[in-house]
């Protein structure tokens, strides 16, 4: 009967871990339907300016995104890495990290690298072998464009001041519930704007182009690193509502392989006993 006490006890207490991880999985269910909102409200935004800039830029002779386009070798780079505060999603954070390791053995292994991260769990691990120069997790206490402005501004004071040749932006983009996407973006010096000769504008510009265009650029480099941070956020809700189904999925499987076990278990001691009994009956008419 130990056994059998053991089997419910094990039973008892898969059966919390399933209440558990089902209401984790239905609050970040709610919480990715508002982060989803929040991306893809953002997404045409950013899309529309980053097309703006383009044929504002296209209709100007020369080199209009001045210090921010500026090419330099690569010696120092500084990496903004995204993750979340919390765990349990899964590979999430994990996959995050593998990138800025590969990134480092790879395209920077002849570069001196820093680290920016904003989250805890890629500054925990990542500390232990990166120079860390910040540590951002605050901005998901209030997620919003002005607070992520103050960081973007810091990042382009730093590539102004020639701290750094290169600002990488290592983040989980959102494609759905299931699919997170491990993505690169370089956030400085701007990448080379495609132009087209065709280009025609029937804008009329107040003030002019050129001032125009000293301000879209601060604003869209600000845009990114909020869109990126945004995308990472519901890329987090969806990895963990995803853990969290599988983890109740697996939980349930292992309940009913107990449950048979302790019934399979307590029909063979009711079993054994009715032996006993009849054995002892046989014994005493003998």
């Amino acid at each position: 009967m130990a056994n059998l006490k053991e089997i419910r006890n094990r039973i008892s207490s898969i059966g919390s871990t399933m209440q558990i991880t089902s209401a984790m999985k239905m609050v970040s269910a709610a919480k990715l339907k508002k982060a989803t909102d929040t991306i893809m409200a953002m997404r045409p935004y950013s899309e529309k300016l980053t097309e703006l800039i383009q044929n504002v830029s296209a209709t100007l002779e020369g080199d209009n995104s001045g210090v921010y386009s500026r090419e330099r070798d690569i010696k120092n780079v500084l990496i903004v890495v995204i993750t979340s505060n919390r765990g349990l999603c899964g590979g999430f954070n994990a996959y995050v990290i593998k990138q800025i390791n590969a990134l480092k053995s790879t395209i920077y292994k002849d570069a001196n690298v820093d680290i920016l991260t904003i989250g805890k769990k890629g500054h925990d691990v990542l500390r232990k072998t990166f120079n860390v120069i910040d540590n951002r997790s605050d901005l998901y206490d209030q997620l919003d464009f002005e607070n992520s402005s103050v960081i973007a501004e810091e990042m382009m004071d730093a590539f102004v001041q020639e701290k750094y040749d290169s600002i990488q932006i290592v983040y989980n983009q959102f494609k759905n519930a299931a699919t997170q996407i491990v993505v690169t973006e370089q956030f400085l010096p701007l990448l080379p704007i495609e132009t087209n000769e065709n280009v025609t504008s029937d804008y009329i510009y107040e003030p002019s182009k050129e001032e125009i265009l000293s301000t879209l650029i601060p604003l869209s480099l600000k845009t990114q690193l909020f869109k990126s941070v945004a995308d990472s956020v519901a890329s987090e809700h969806g990895a963990r509502m995803t853990a969290m189904h599988k983890a109740t999925d697996n939980a349930q499987e292992l309940r009913d392989a107990l449950k048979l076990s302790y019934n399979k278990a307590r029909q063979a001691a009711i079993t054994n006993e009715i032996l006993e009994i009849v054995g002892g009956a046989e014994a005493l008419n003998n």
